[in-house]
């Protein structure tokens, strides 16, 4: 199908190669104005969707390319915007000199809010898009022409929750208006700082679905995961300083939002050992090295560096449950 679609827009065109991938999809781009955080969402039928749409730099902006898909857009619409372009002059400028602008289609939003969007001519309907106060939607090759409007709605409803999730509601309400008329196959979901930020906070959240016949499900389910190890991870830190209430709490909110991961269960069990709960402490370890006996030669070895501090006799007691 690809190499006959290629021929037969191209006859007209006379500007695709056979690299550029067909990313015939519907995403979003938006910004928070509270934390000025910035994202890219995307779905497509398409394999691995999320390396080519997606583009997105902390305190700089985020930049959604796809139709047929000009990759350059994405590093070089974010090098315009650090050269102080606004998204409006970064997408006049490459589009100026493609060939292929017709059946593109661009999304740009820079770390003030402001947008710019592109939807070729030649864009197989339905396409289109919309752009609001911090966000645009845009979508082609849809099932119906109520996608991206139902995503602009979507988003603007759900003002108040967390860039992410609104991110990917807004996403489910462009599939719920029909999607892409060709079905479903990856997803993508990227957030970066509104601020520049060192290399390895340069993310906030990096989720693909590379191949899967719910993609949007299963990337629901990664951000939940992904929330849930926000809170490992602040119980970690806390128990670097010392604070196993607090370590203990942030545990307890993991584990809640997955009673069945070992991980969230186990180490919510060592907070609450370190705070004095142990009998708490014994009824959760007690089920873990049920199902796994490793976690239980794990927690021997965890008071030599000091991550559990226990009494001998409650240590013995941790070390023979059954």
């Amino acid at each position: 199908m690809g190499v006959s679609l290629l021929a037969s827009v191209g006859a007209k065109a006379q500007a695709f190669k056979a690299e550029e991938p067909l990313a015939h999809t519907y995403s979003i781009v938006a910004r928070d104005p509270k934390t000025g955080e910035m994202a890219v969402g995307v779905q497509s039928h398409w394999f691995s969707v999320g390396t080519a749409v997606p583009w997105a730099e902390a305190g700089v902006g985020a930049v959604a390319t796809q139709s047929f898909t000009n990759k350059s857009f994405g590093p070089r619409g974010l090098a315009l915007l650090k050269e102080g372009k606004t998204p409006e002059e970064a997408l006049a400028i490459l589009l100026a000199d493609d060939e292929g602008r017709e059946v593109r289609q661009v999304a740009i939003i820079d770390a003030q809010g402001r947008v710019a969007a592109h939807t070729g001519k030649q864009c197989i309907r339905y396409a289109g898009d919309i752009t609001g106060k911090n966000f645009s939607v845009q979508a082609n090759m849809m099932l119906t022409d109520k996608v991206w409007p139902a995503m602009a709605r979507a988003f603007e409803k759900s003002e108040g929750q967390p860039l992410a999730e609104r991110v990917l509601l807004a996403l489910q309400a462009g599939e719920q208006a029909g999607g892409d008329i060709r079905g479903r196959q990856s997803a993508a979901l990227v957030v970066v700082p509104g601020q520049t930020a060192a290399p390895w906070e340069a993310k906030t959240i990096d989720l693909r679905v590379d191949d899967n016949e719910q993609p949007l499900e299963e990337l629901e389910r990664l951000l939940k995961v992904y929330r849930a190890y926000e809170h490992m991870n602040k119980g970690d830190l806390a128990v670097e300083k010392g604070q196993m209430q607090q370590a203990m709490q942030e545990y307890g909110k993991a584990e809640a939002m997955f009673p069945n991961n070992l991980e969230m269960k186990y180490w919510h069990a060592i907070g609450l050992a370190n705070s004095g709960q142990v009998d708490e402490a014994a009824k959760l370890l007690r089920e873990v090295y049920k199902k796994d006996e490793n976690w239980r030669e794990l927690t021997s070895r965890l008071p030599e560096v000091g991550l559990l501090d226990v009494s001998k006799q409650n240590m013995e007691k941790l070390m023979r449950l059954k």
